[in-house]
């Protein structure tokens, strides 16, 4: 199974723009901050995501203010230029 959630903020917002057959899709950033605890011990977790969203939630997002914090759901492929991860969103609720 391929399913990622995460809590993030949007920090970077690259221009709406629409796939070959119509469809809206926004590539974002996310940055993530928490405290886990590995080993009996607290962590400090901080990482940035690459992720694109497509449709109706590409263009809601696109409305969207920067650092607004996030519930994001949906999974996980590799990049198309092969360089890293692809967090592709399907659904997101303000926190």
């Amino acid at each position: 199974m391929n399913r990622f959630e995460l809590s993030a903020s949007v920090v970077q917002v690259q221009t709406l723009r629409y796939t070959p057959a119509g469809i809206p899709a926004l590539n974002i950033v996310l940055e993530h901050e928490s405290q886990v605890v590995e080993m009996d011990t607290p962590r400090e977790v901080k990482l940035q995501l690459r992720a694109v969203v497509f449709g109706s939630q590409a263009e809601s997002l696109a409305r969207s203010g920067l650092d607004a914090s996030y519930q994001f759901s949906g999974f996980m492929t590799n990049a198309r230029n092969g360089k890293g991860l692809l967090f592709h969103i399907q659904d997101f609720s303000k926190t």
